[in-house]
């Protein structure tokens, strides 16, 4: 699949999915990944930032009340109008831009550091994304990335529940099968009965890369990996917020920090 088409999926996806998400209809997102993931941040204040695969924008923004000058950009157009319409009515310097992740429209060395929340797995070729990021990054800058864990969100993942209904077990399988460009429809969880039946199901495509075929390509796009967070809920977070609990079995997101690799040359992605 090409990253054109991928995009079509997700500017189908994207008016629906913003609707969503600013309902607080992604829990996981707003209540244990987005929290783990900037809670993992380095001090940025002051320090220009790229957004990759910003969405709707409210990571964006979330990174931007950090102190960072930030930047993000989009495949899809819709998602650009809603992240720039955010922006318009709570300014915090932020500029978005339509453009391709594996092709960025800017300068080698343009940024302190770039994020991408939960859209790199979302890509065909994340290969070409991760080498962009090393080209923009300045000397000592760093990517923080978050993904679907590779070992626990396989193609088939079940979560067992007891009778009681509390998950006890996480049931994964085809670990290794190749996944590319399968579409999937679902909607979030949290939607009730009623506002499944009248939203179109979200449409979206499918790349699934094993935890070794990521390393790999951390190395050959220039990356040494810095840290690693696999977020968990606490006990607390788990009885407020069930959905969340089967992460206290298994984790559902990876969170990487890289830096360039001192010892290469930033690779050049663009032919």
């Amino acid at each position: 699949m090409e990253a054109s088409e991928a995009g079509r999926y997700w500017e189908g996806n994207a008016e629906t999915w913003t609707r969503h998400v600013r309902a607080g209809r992604d829990v996981y997102r707003d209540a244990l990944n987005s929290p783990a993931f900037l809670a993992m941040l380095p001090p940025i204040e002051g320090l220009q930032g790229l957004d990759i695969g910003c969405g709707e924008g409210a990571n964006t923004r979330a990174v931007a009340r950090l102190g960072a000058r930030m930047q993000g950009i989009d495949i899809a157009p819709t998602f650009i109008r809603h992240a720039q319409s955010a922006e318009e009515a709570e300014p915090l310097g932020i500029a978005y831009r339509v453009a391709d992740a594996a092709a960025l429209p800017f300068e080698a060395g343009a940024f302190d550091f770039a994020t991408a929340f939960m859209s790199l797995m979302d890509m065909p070729d994340p290969g070409r994304a991760l080498a962009e990021a090393r080209r923009v990054l300045k000397p000592g800058g760093f990517l923080q990335f978050s993904i679907l864990h590779p070992c626990f969100m396989p193609p088939h993942r079940k979560v067992l529940r007891d009778a009681k209904g509390d998950a006890w077990a996480v049931e994964v399988g085809g670990y290794f099968g190749a996944v590319d460009g399968a579409v999937q429809q679902w909607h979030f969880e949290t939607l009730s009965t009623e506002e499944k039946a009248s939203s179109r199901p979200f449409q979206t495509p499918r790349f699934h890369r094993t935890l070794s075929q990521w390393v790999d390509a951390l190395g050959q796009a220039g990356l040494a990996i810095e840290r690693l967070v696999e977020p968990c809920a606490s006990p607390e977070l788990a009885a407020a917020e069930p959905i969340v609990a089967d992460t206290r079995i298994v984790p559902l997101a990876l969170i990487v920090r890289a830096r360039p690799s001192a010892c290469l040359d930033p690779p050049d992605p663009r032919p």
